[in-house]
């Protein structure tokens, strides 16, 4: 008898403990959502199933930055002289009467004549030329025609060296950065990442920055690839600018991993994500508790806005199902998601019955010892 009550103070002790919050690595689903159904909730709980999912692809999005580009379009293949380009004429004279020339130097050279903003250039006894929109055979023959009213012998060779005006900035994530002249008017965003030596390898998702004329212009190098419509052009004084994808989603909880990811490619699912942080712990989590929390903007929940009911929201998934799973693939990460894998009450329950297995089998040891 005396034993029996030692043990039942054992199994009191043990009840107690089972009472109070046991250790754990992540929250349970309901500890999560709980006081959802309040009026005075501040978050909204939704279920994420086929049905559900028309639903959500009219919210905004969020976290994503708003992101245009150019189409790509048709220009001259050859070179064309702009503003801050410069000229090195050479004009020859065979005239032994030359105004240009002498006996001794029938060729007279005119080096670095920069083209004015206005797209001119100073050609002595021509005066003020336009040349600027000319390819350099054009400027040359106009260059030409201009002195032959002065000097009917002359004739002009024209070289053009590119200024900043008709070059571009390749800048960063690529082997060979650096300022590149225009060779046409066609040149476009990945043949000057080709001349720069390609997008380094280590990059993920790489991202790409049109800055002109003080308006950002973005897409990723993957779509550039696969709609080649979107290969834009370029033009003097472009600057490109190659970057990893700085988007990333968080994983915690009975998860795989507990880190933050980075996008691995534009559009990244629940199901991507589940693979990306190493799925869920077989002996911890719960796989009809995966959670996704998110904060929404203001904006979203606007008059006249599709949008959710609170600014927080929690997406809940249940991988133990088929639609669950078909959904997940279906559901986009958005920048900044908290991906929560639950710990299942299953776990919990076995951590209270091995605690009172073993406090039992010290109770049990200790009554023989005073036996």
């Amino acid at each position: 008898m005396k034993r029996i009550s030692r043990v039942g103070i054992v199994v009191l002790i043990c009840l107690g403990l089972a009472a109070c919050a046991l250790p754990r690595g992540a929250p349970l689903e309901r500890e999560i959502l709980q006081g959802a159904d309040d009026d005075a909730a501040d978050f909204a709980v939704y279920a994420v199933t086929r049905d559900f999912l028309p639903t959500l692809a009219e919210w905004p999005l969020t976290g994503e930055p708003h992101r245009q580009w150019i189409a790509a379009s048709a220009g001259s293949r050859g070179q064309v002289i702009a503003a801050g380009d410069a000229l090195d004429l050479t004009i020859w004279d065979s005239n032994e009467n030359s105004l240009l020339s002498t006996d001794e130097q029938r060729a007279v050279p005119l080096t670095n004549l920069r083209v004015a903003p206005n797209g001119t250039i100073f050609v002595p006894y021509v005066g003020s030329t336009q040349v600027a929109g000319m390819s350099p055979e054009v400027a040359r023959e106009s260059i030409q025609e201009a002195l032959e009213a002065i000097v009917p012998s002359a004739q002009v060779q024209l070289s053009l060296s590119e200024g900043r005006g008709n070059s571009v900035d390749l800048v960063g994530g690529v082997n060979a950065p650096g300022s590149y002249p225009l060779p046409d008017r066609s040149f476009t965003v990945l043949g000057l990442i080709a001349q720069g030596g390609g997008v380094q390898p280590a990059l993920a998702n790489p991202q790409i920055r049109l800055v002109r004329a003080g308006r950002i212009y973005a897409t990723s190098i993957n779509r550039l690839y696969s709609e080649p419509r979107l290969d834009t052009r370029l033009r003097g004084g472009d600057q490109i600018i190659v970057e990893e994808d700085r988007r990333y989603f968080l994983s915690l909880g009975a998860a795989g991993l507990q880190a933050q990811h980075r996008f691995p490619q534009d559009v990244v699912t629940a199901l991507d994500a589940m693979a990306i942080i190493g799925g869920v712990s077989a002996a911890r989590a719960d796989p009809q508790g995966v959670l996704i929390l998110r904060e929404y903007p203001v904006s979203a929940l606007q008059a006249g806005t599709r949008g959710p009911r609170q600014q927080r929201v929690v997406f809940t998934l249940d991988l133990t199902t088929s639609d669950g799973l078909f959904s997940a693939r279906n559901f986009r990460i958005a920048p900044g998601d908290l991906v929560l894998a639950t710990e299942s009450p299953v776990t919990a329950a076995q951590t209270i019955f091995g605690l009172f297995g073993s406090i039992v089998g010290l109770g049990n040891q200790a009554a023989n010892i005073s036996d």
